[in-house]
């Protein structure tokens, strides 16, 4: 089964999740994560994918965390696929990293800034990895079809977008969920990154801020609407999390949150 029918492998044709820390930051962590995401997306009949940069390299400021080495990263994440069986997916910011993290996950992530970087994305496509496209924060979702065709003319149709919000003046972001079955028109799946939609970027202390409250709110719409997958980033202790902290999902909450999606989802799967 490929990547890409495994996303589309829910009997009760649910969404899929790409779930996660924003960045690995040790082996006991990512495997705690991994197996109580798991737990309760079995029984909710949700395909899932574990989420985890092994290097953050979009940092606001020089001293900010940007991983524990990459190779150590990209070999938990390795462990984590083993460990499970689920797939796994992260980030890569060169072409250079393409063939290096391929070797190690299921699904390559190209971040939203670089999504128009033709020579990034033929690297992930010529992989054979199905490759995720955050559209950028500056893209209309009309605009996305040329990214998703780059990695189609590269010979790989394993391919999806991600929507995580839209600049909305200097300090915050907007989701605009007509983009959703505008961009499913590209007849790939169409992921909604919940907790990125909810950041706030350039705040004067250099440290992203963010609207976690909200993460039930756009998910919940989001499903509404049509997309395909939810992504979410999640962590045991936000507070203490070495990036994205002020976003992200505490991990107990979880369960709840899928469990209200899967019972929209169901509801929309009605009509």
């Amino acid at each position: 089964m490929s990547t890409l029918q495994y996303l589309k492998s829910s009997k009760t044709n649910n969404f899929f999740l790409l779930a996660g820390p924003c960045v690995i930051e040790g082996e006991d962590m990512a495997l705690d994560i991994a197996g109580r995401v798991l737990e309760v997306t079995r029984r909710l009949d949700i395909p899932y994918v574990f989420k985890g940069s092994y290097r953050k390299a979009n940092r606001s400021r020089l001293d900010s965390f940007t991983g524990i080495g990459d190779i150590e990263a990209l070999e938990i994440l390795k462990k984590v696929r083993d460990t499970y069986g689920v797939p796994v997916v992260t980030d890569i910011h060169t072409p250079a990293e393409a063939e290096m993290a391929a070797a190690y996950v299921d699904i390559l992530q190209i971040p939203a800034f670089l999504c128009r970087q033709t020579d990034l994305l033929l690297a992930a496509a010529r992989t054979g990895k199905l490759v995720n496209i955050k559209k950028g924060q500056f893209l209309s979702p009309e605009a996305m079809q040329f990214a998703v065709q780059k990695v189609r003319d590269a010979g790989n149709n394993q391919v999806a977008i991600t929507e995580r919000g839209v600049t909305f003046g200097y300090g915050d972001l907007v989701v605009d969920y007509r983009g959703i079955p505008v961009m499913k028109q590209n007849e790939c799946p169409v992921i909604l990154d919940v907790t990125h939609s909810l950041q706030q970027p350039n705040q004067a202390s250099g440290v992203t801020g963010g609207r976690p409250e909200l993460i039930e709110t756009i998910a919940r719409a989001g499903i509404a609407v049509g997309a395909d997958g939810i992504f979410i980033e999640t962590h045991q202790n936000p507070a203490v999390a070495k990036s994205d902290g002020a976003n992200m999902l505490q991990l107990d909450l979880l369960p709840g949150l899928l469990e209200h999606l899967t019972a929209i989802r169901q509801t929309i799967n009605k009509f």
